[in-house]
């Protein structure tokens, strides 16, 4: 736990408030979640799928 503190304070959001670095890594923890799902879903489903790229 040290070792995040230290990280996190040494970072850009190491000033800001103690709201504020709630909500920057409750922001990161979903994007990091999100972006795991999607891989989850991705090498489940993945075969299946059609993908195509295009416009």
């Amino acid at each position: 736990m040290d070792v995040f503190k230290e990280i996190f304070e040494n970072s850009a959001a190491g000033p800001l408030s103690k709201g504020y670095k709630t909500l920057v890594v409750s922001l990161f923890a979903s994007i990091v979640c999100t972006l795991f799902t999607m891989l989850v879903i991705l090498l489940r489903y993945g075969f299946e799928m059609n993908i195509q790229f295009g416009y």
